[in-house]
């Protein structure tokens, strides 16, 4: 097999991630001011570089820059694109409105979150579940969740993660406390358990190789390779919970991408009301990346190695570190999960649905290794023998189209780029486009690995 080989560009843009930023360094160098006599959290020192997408958004900024009459087109971030249907925006505007009134005025909610919101992601989400309204905890979305169930945990848990695995797992887990020092050797934090998930394990992990942690971090369909988890793995993943004592943090915020049956919450299986939590979010199933809006289940039958329940402590630590949703954005969740709310938000997945495809059959075509794809709005794509970050810049370099770096989302992730099918469709119409000519171009000076894809 003879795999595409990318030379780094002469551009600034492709310096080393791994190399301190300029802002960086002049801190570095200089003092601005005076300093006190606080000493830094010591496990902010442990954080590796920036977090990802920031850093993506840094060279987006700086290609702008250099050149500034190209149209640059993102498949990177995964932020939606397509307008929030008009039947859920009037609701919030409506409810938005009321505020000036004396009758609709409303000032703090309950913490936890809009008791009739809580109902209807119940009935929508987990009917025939048995997930109850008062397990259902609104928030601003999966990520800020994601923190303040780390908050839960302490820092004196033991974790796993998928490698390739969404950064937030890995960095909340260093800033809390739960991880050692980064080894440059192996990409890798002490004490956090990286379970490989790539194409010769059907990106599932071994289990039968992987060491008992107090927590593993499960994302599903995955973010970043696309992969959705089997009835017949999870039934896996709760058993080797149950087995261990674990607890499965299920992260389920692209549920509303899987076509072909798969489970689309981890309450699907037999016994995880007993092992697991799971995050979800209005983000992508709702286009409300902006509106900030999400929910955790924490089951009552959920309970720490004592018998104390566990959701009693997150009830304490969503009464101490959070105000509630806001109560726009609720009423929004409200409509979206109304009969007419969720038919229109399906033909705007739909719409991704379509994006994600033209993207695939470009790709594919150019004789590309792809996965995912099927049940999640992502592409997984192989470069073998290369860099990521080496082919992310030779790409934005060359057709202006931002990606993201496999090896962002950890040592699994070396030789892939993420693409998204989040955008609008005459850009990624011209997307495909450009990829073609690129690589078309690229083929009378390398030779890169002719396969079809691979899919869930």
């Amino acid at each position: 097999m003879v795999s595409l080989m990318f030379f780094s560009s002469a551009s600034p843009l492709c310096s080393s991630p791994s190399k301190i930023t300029k802002a960086s360094l002049d801190f570095e160098m200089k003092k601005l001011g005076g300093s006190t006599k606080l000493v830094r959290n010591v496990n902010l020192e442990k954080l590796k570089n920036n977090y990802l997408f920031p850093e993506i958004n840094r060279r987006e900024l700086e290609h702008i820059e250099k050149h500034p009459n190209v149209q640059l087109i993102s498949l990177g971030t995964g932020d939606t694109t397509e307008p929030i249907p008009e039947q859920i925006t009037s609701h919030m505007s409506n409810f938005a409105h009321g505020l000036s009134t004396v009758e609709g005025y409303r000032g703090y909610g309950l913490e936890q979150g809009n008791k009739t919101l809580r109902k209807a992601i119940a009935e929508t989400f987990y009917r025939d579940l048995h997930v109850k309204s008062n397990e259902v905890f609104v928030s601003d979305g999966a990520q800020s969740d994601i923190s303040r169930l780390q908050l839960l945990l302490g820092s004196n848990v033991t974790i796993a993660v998928q490698d390739p695995t969404f950064p937030a797992y890995i960095d909340s887990s260093v800033i809390i406390g739960q991880t050692g020092h980064f080894h440059e050797t192996t990409k890798k934090y002490q004490n956090v358990v990286y379970m490989p998930c790539g194409p010769n394990n059907s990106f599932f992990p071994d289990l039968a190789m992987t060491p008992r942690t107090d927590v593993i971090f499960f994302c599903s369909p995955n973010n970043p390779t696309g992969y959705v988890a089997s009835r017949k793995q999870l039934h896996q993943l709760v058993d080797f919970a149950k087995t261990n004592g674990s607890i499965i943090i299920f992260d389920s915020a692209y549920a509303a991408f899987i076509e072909d049956g798969s489970p689309r919450s981890i309450y699907e299986i037999p016994g995880a009301r007993e092992v697991a939590i799971e995050v979800s979010s209005f983000s992508k199933f709702a286009g409300f990346t902006g509106v900030r809006l999400g929910w955790s289940i924490i089951p009552d039958e959920l309970l720490y190695s004592n018998g104390f329940p566990i959701i009693n402590d997150f009830h304490r630590i969503v009464t101490t570190s959070f105000n509630g949703a806001s109560n726009i954005a609720q009423a929004g969740g409200l409509a979206c999960l109304s009969s007419g709310g969720l038919k229109e938000i399906r033909s705007v997945n739909n719409y991704y649905k379509e994006n994600r495809k033209i993207l695939m059959d470009t790709l594919v075509s150019l004789g590309l290794k792809v996965y995912g794809g099927v049940n999640a709005p992502y592409l997984w794509v192989h470069f073998k023998g290369s860099k990521s970050w080496d082919v992310f810049n030779e790409i934005l370099e060359n057709t202006h189209i931002i990606t993201v770096p496999g090896s962002g989302f950890g040592p699994g992730g070396e030789e892939y780029l993420r693409i998204s099918g989040f955008g609008r469709r005459d850009h990624i119409v011209e997307a495909s486009k450009r990829l073609q000519n690129f690589f078309n171009t690229r083929t009378k000076h390398f030779t890169y690995l002719s396969s079809t894809s691979n899919t869930n």
